[in-house]
């Protein structure tokens, strides 16, 4: 990973800033997108990365990330498009300005970040672009309409984009966990609560394992290892895929 051009989106916390880490200490240069300036600027001197403050649901705004990294590093090597956020409510009382934020955050950005950055990876014959996912990109729960339609066409562009990369060099792959111990997740435990009328407590173990095999939640730092496995000599054959960090989940 040494001297290649990194962009990982929603990088202040969670899931991005464990990718970020992985990155920085194989000796990537990282630049680290999120919206939370004053988090993602101490967390990016921390690591070693550099920090963008970007509202990802802005089309200018992906365009001037990327045009940012360009200019800065003359490159854009890897991509992980991992930005989002959960909203909980049934169909009829789903807002229509949250379904169109959502929308424009987890599937309307991570396109236009893979059409900016595509020429750059394709100049050089290799690319790495890894969507980060979920579980809910393969299967379906209620409650959740704009999340996982948000996750099922990320599915369908990640094919879509590895088809057309392959003779680029660029190879395009999906993460897909289930919970994974993070901010988003435990902001959703009260919204999951309210939702299904049960306590707090109960959560976790009658809401977010019931459908795995593996009792836990996941660690951010083992989609960090993935991401690092996924941008590996290793996985240079690996495109199109979407690859399940589920506690077994999906097997059942």
């Amino acid at each position: 990973m040494k001297d290649k051009v990194a962009i990982v989106t929603g990088a202040s916390s969670g899931i991005g800033l464990a990718i970020a880490e992985k990155l920085t200490s194989a000796g990537a240069r990282v630049v680290m997108a999120d919206i939370n300036d004053e988090k993602g600027e101490i967390e990016a001197k921390r690591i070693g990365g550099y920090f963008f403050k970007t509202d990802l649901s802005k089309r200018s705004d992906c365009k001037a990330l990327v045009d940012y990294t360009a200019q800065k590093f003359n490159s854009v090597d890897i991509l992980v498009n991992n930005a989002g956020i959960q909203h909980v409510s049934p169909v009829e009382d789903f807002p229509e300005d949250k379904w169109d934020f959502m929308i424009s955050l987890m599937l309307t950005a991570p396109f236009l970040l893979t059409k900016y950055s595509w020429n750059y990876m394709k100049n050089k014959n290799w690319g790495r672009i890894i969507n980060i996912n979920s579980v809910h990109g393969l299967r379906a729960s209620e409650f959740k309409s704009a999340y996982i339609s948000a996750k099922h066409g990320l599915s369908g562009l990640t094919k879509t984009t590895a088809l057309e990369g392959g003779k680029y060099g660029i190879t395009v792959n999906s993460i897909c966990p289930a919970y994974v111990r993070t901010p988003l997740v435990d902001n959703q435990i009260d919204a999951q609560a309210a939702t299904h009328g049960i306590p707090r407590e109960k959560v976790i173990d009658e809401i977010m394992l019931k459908k795995a095999f593996v009792k836990r939640l996941i660690e951010p730092s083992e989609i960090g290892d993935m991401v690092m496995f996924l941008c590996s000599d290793g996985a240079q054959c690996m495109t199109g895929t979407m690859l399940t960090i589920d506690c077994g989940w999906t097997a059942s």
